[in-house]
């Protein structure tokens, strides 16, 4: 796979990240591209689960506000599409909000 389809891929689940991963990982040359969007990804990720559980905790708490909830739930998608344009566009920019905190988080990524 070409560095931008892994960049794309990052982002598609899980999954796909940990395909990229894995794909990246045998690659001799290592690529800017790949490894930043590894690290937004699964910065992604990670904030996807903790918003995920605050949501369902809070929903649980204040059942009235489940529906405000639930938009709030749909951050973490809005951010795995940025991060998926800013990838087909081979562009090494963080995603909105939380890309910064998570750049040069993740060591074994490098």
């Amino acid at each position: 796979m070409s560095n931008k389809t892994l960049a794309i891929v990052s982002y598609i689940t899980i999954i796909g990240w940990l395909i990229t991963y894995f794909s990246y990982k045998d690659q001799q040359e290592k690529s800017t591209l790949v490894s930043y969007h590894l690290e937004q990804g699964l910065g992604v990720f990670i904030f996807s689960v903790i918003v995920s559980i605050a949501v369902g905790i809070l929903s649980a708490i204040l059942p009235a506000l489940s529906l405000i909830f639930s938009l709030i739930s749909l951050v973490p998608l809005i951010l795995l599409i940025l991060g998926i344009i800013n990838a087909a566009n081979e562009v090494c920019k963080p995603v909105p909000v939380i890309g910064k905190f998570f750049e040069k988080k993740f060591g074994f990524l490098a």
